[in-house]
């Protein structure tokens, strides 16, 4: 009878250990089957909004966006940050109209003024032949550290700074040390990390009498010196260790060009016809081609000078003053838009002063002389710009509202940040 007993205790045991085995391989199994459907779905994310969204991804193998490893196919030489395309990328702005909305001049600060659509914010630039990392605003920082920045030339380069405090905000906040009295020209200190970084207001690069009001509404022709330039910006490129130097749209207003102290033609005088109709190509070939020989003089700067190409606008149906809008929403390819003939003109006549500096002036391959292309970049990015969103809520009082668009400068945050990507990215891997 006992060894009856014991037997039965022995197969009760037994049974209950299947059964916990059992359970475990159970568990285990569903475990994974859950890991592997949750892959196919993204983290939560906060839109700029301050609402949150969970957004779908399609279940694929995800490459590191920070990885350094270029892939073996890619012949590193042959890298040109400066070709490739906006992809979709669901991760978006490293900063947002209020977190950086003290830094963020009203008119570029499009969401806080109202613009409905926020699709623009979630596309990045991805180069056709190499791996382009994220801006990094730690490492910038740290590879700063005791340095100095200046950006100098029109209020699109006060565009880019703005765009690059924003970012180095997330780790440090800037604080600002200096303005003119016209506050077009400002400074800002990084005390953690002692990098300070300039705008500065030069928007001809020469030296230039300009007669108009705050909204660019002109009382007379600019009067631009071509042979003389500004020492506004000149004066300080010895303090610099980086400085990105741009101009462009302004050679297009109305001005009388003077040379050698001499009154010698002008553009868009009707008023004066005795004044011998010269263009503002002339007027940019020749100014531009006194500031490249400047720059490409390593004397006259300490430290590593970016040229940037001038940045292209999409009015449609008119310009500026004359109702010119931008109503697009997101980006197109190169097939998709024509680069306009002025865009052309400029960036053709800056390419080729560039090449001619380098050539005849530095020992061929720029020295401390770099060109920053992008105009290509921007122009398939007519979804950009702040539009009808120029002004604080321009519809509230009536929905049909006549408003001036600016299809000129770029909404902050938006696709300008992307340049600081390249920026860094050149700076780090030449």
């Amino acid at each position: 009878m006992k060894l009856k007993l014991s037997s039965i205790s022995m197969n009760h045991k037994n049974v209950l250990l299947i059964k916990l085995i059992s359970a475990i391989l159970i568990s285990f199994f569903a475990f994974r089957l859950f890991i592997l459907h949750s892959s196919e779905f993204s983290p939560i994310f906060a839109s700029v909004t301050g609402k949150f969204e969970a957004r779908f991804l399609p279940p694929e193998i995800i490459v590191p966006e920070n990885e350094d490893l270029i892939p073996q196919d890619i012949e590193v030489e042959k890298c040109d940050l400066f070709a490739g395309k906006w992809i979709p990328d669901s991760v978006g702005p490293i900063y947002t109209n209020k977190s950086c909305g003290s830094l963020i001049d009203g008119h570029q600060n499009c969401i806080t003024n109202g613009r409905p659509d926020l699709d623009f914010l979630y596309w990045k630039w991805k180069p056709h032949d190499c791996l382009l990392p994220r801006f990094d605003p730690r490492r910038f920082l740290q590879l700063m550290r005791h340095k100095s920045w200046a950006f100098i030339g029109d209020s699109i380069s006060r565009n880019h700074v703005e765009s690059l405090l924003c970012m180095l905000s997330t780790i440090e906040e800037p604080v600002e040390v200096y303005h003119d009295m016209e506050y077009k020209s400002k400074r800002w200190h990084f005390p953690l990390h002692n990098l300070t970084v300039s705008n500065i207001w030069s928007p001809f690069l020469v030296q230039a009498a300009i007669f108009e009001d705050s909204n660019g509404v002109s009382t007379a022709s600019v009067q631009l010196h071509l042979d003389r330039l500004d020492e506004t910006w000149t004066s300080l490129m010895p303090s610099f260790d980086y400085a990105i130097i741009s101009t462009g749209k302004w050679f297009l207003k109305s001005a009388i060009y003077h040379e050698n102290a001499k009154l010698v033609g002008c553009h868009n005088c009707q008023e004066k016809p005795h004044i011998e109709e010269l263009g503002f190509d002339y007027a940019y070939n020749a100014s531009l081609h006194n500031v490249m020989d400047f720059l490409a003089a390593e004397d006259n700067s300490k430290g590593t000078v970016f040229f940037r190409t001038s940045t292209p606008d999409h009015f449609q149906n008119g310009e500026w003053h004359s109702g010119g809008t931008c109503k697009q929403t997101e980006p197109v390819s190169d097939e998709e838009i024509e680069i306009k003939d002025v865009h052309k003109i400029l960036k053709d006549i800056e390419i080729d002063q560039f090449k001619r500096a380098v050539r005849e002036k530095t020992n061929q391959d720029g020295g401390n002389l770099k060109l920053l292309d992008f105009t290509g970049m921007l122009l398939t990015r007519p979804d950009g710009h702040p539009g009808e969103y120029r002004q604080f809520r321009p519809f509230d009082k009536d929905k049909n509202a006549k408003v001036q668009n600016d299809c000129l400068h770029w909404c902050l945050p938006g696709p300008f940040d992307y340049l600081n990507d390249v920026i860094l990215e050149t700076i780090v891997n030449g």
